[in-house]
């Protein structure tokens, strides 16, 4: 299958017109809304899901070495990507550093939905991966929100701060403790437990993740509507390239690894998301002069729908071909 072909496959899938339905009807002002309840639910259920199924994958696959060099690699990835981000943002936008920073540490920090419908894609072609890649997924979650503080601190007025609060936001976020949590049950209670849950975890996925992505069409609508003037094109451009900038950085670390092509991959998604749930709330703790409109637009308005349309078949594309998988 080449590029076009994965490209059209995938803008045809039904994750993706659900994303796309939710972007139309906020863009249009249509009153369709999830319930905020419904939504938080939404988000747990994939967390756990996701999380669960990674930890049975790592009990079939064991410890070893190639896991822990994973991780190292992930925890590296994720706090030099926001640097480069930085460096990308004072040259092609006019963002003062503080901005800039808030901004950056995003990039260096994962998208956790687009990593499950990145898994979608590789299910849909009958394509591995480690299974371990979503305890990389977490482990790249706080790193980049260290170098985003650090960024800030050595060049800025502005005192980030550091304080037990922030720390219990980075390391206590409930994203984060849902996903390691559900992937240690996964990993403990192995094939045997999943077997138990497999009704619900697995065959109503693809279909929780559908509404999911409709609500975030419906967020992200609202996100590109209210920041008209402050969006400019050198940050359209940015929440454009840096992606593609971190996956290739993300491919190259992959192939160093030797990892699958359906690895590869993973690890060039994960590189190239943006955060927008852990990364905002230690923004808002630490940097609340920073401003929201700007980061969470980039990230959630331009990155995410980017990545979802365009950018899953072309790394995906570039990993095989750089892998021959």
């Amino acid at each position: 299958m080449n590029y076009l072909d994965l490209a059209l496959a995938n803008l045809g899938s039904p994750l993706i017109l659900a994303f796309a339905l939710g972007l139309f009807a906020s863009l249009a002002r249509s009153d369709l809304s999830i319930p905020e309840a419904a939504a938080k639910f939404l988000s747990i259920y994939l967390l756990f899901a996701i999380g669960f199924k990674g930890g049975v994958s790592v009990s079939l696959h064991g410890i070893d070495l190639a896991l822990g060099t994973s991780l190292i690699a992930g925890i590296f990835l994720s706090a030099a990507l926001p640097i480069i981000a930085f460096g990308m943002l004072r040259v092609m936008t006019k963002l003062d550093r503080t901005n800039a920073a808030a901004v950056a540490g995003h990039y260096g920090s994962i998208s956790i939905v687009t990593f499950v419908a990145a898994t979608s894609v590789l299910e849909s072609l009958g394509m591995e991966s480690e299974g371990y890649m979503v305890a990389v997924a977490a482990a790249m979650e706080a790193p980049a929100i260290l170098s985003a503080l650090w960024l800030i601190s050595t060049g800025s007025k502005s005192e980030a701060c550091m304080d037990a609060t922030l720390w219990r936001e980075i390391m206590l976020n409930g994203s984060i403790v849902l996903l390691v949590g559900a992937f240690i049950i996964g990993m403990v209670t192995g094939p045997e437990g999943l077997k138990e849950v497999e009704a619900f975890i697995v065959a109503p996925f693809k279909g929780v993740l559908c509404l999911f992505l409709l609500d975030m069409g419906l967020i992200a609508g609202r996100g590109l509507r209210e920041s008209r003037g402050i969006i400019s094109l050198g940050l359209v451009a940015f929440g454009v390239l840096m992606p593609i900038v971190g996956s290739l950085v993300g491919v190259v670390v992959g192939m160093v690894l030797g990892l699958s092509t359906g690895g590869v991959f993973l690890f060039m998604v994960l590189s190239a998301s943006a955060s927008y749930i852990a990364v905002p709330a230690a923004m808002r703790v630490a940097v609340p002069e920073a401003n929201p409109s700007v980061y969470l637009t980039l990230s959630l308005g331009i990155t995410f729908p980017f990545n979802l349309t365009l950018g899953l078949p072309l790394y995906l594309g570039l990993a095989t071909a750089l892998t021959g998988g």
